[in-house]
């Protein structure tokens, strides 16, 4: 199967992405990560950087009629901001975070290092 995928930068790019794609009728997996440096194409955050293969490798377990949403944070300085929007209507506490939109279903950090977990959380209800 083939992922239907949408990069988004910041929170009102990733709302209003959101409410797109569930209005066509789709189970929206996000994943959250540092912005990555334009130059490098690396992220800010280590971790998100080690994690992005491994949630990548695993898209092909998602169900039919769903999308992937990768969502850049911002910079280090906004993302540690509590007041962060993220972190205030998301209740994000880390990044990398991966989670099922609208569920309590979530990843955090070094736990979206685990192939396992990441393939569970696509395939469970």
């Amino acid at each position: 199967m083939s992922c239907n995928e949408v990069s988004v930068r910041g929170y009102a790019e990733f709302e209003q992405t959101c409410l797109e794609q569930q209005r066509r009728g789709r189970t929206v997996f996000a994943y959250f990560s540092g912005d990555k440096d334009p130059a490098s194409g690396a992220s800010w955050c280590p971790d998100c950087v080690k994690a992005e293969p491994i949630v990548r490798a695993e898209l092909l377990n998602m169900p039919e009629a769903s999308v992937f949403i990768y969502c850049q944070v911002g910079n280090r300085t906004y993302w540690k901001d509590p007041n962060n929007e993220f972190r205030k209507k998301l209740k994000l506490t880390g990044v990398p975070t991966l989670l099922k939109y609208g569920t309590p279903q979530k990843l955090v950090e070094d736990e979206c290092f685990k192939s396992d977990l990441v393939r569970m959380l696509f395939t469970e209800d």
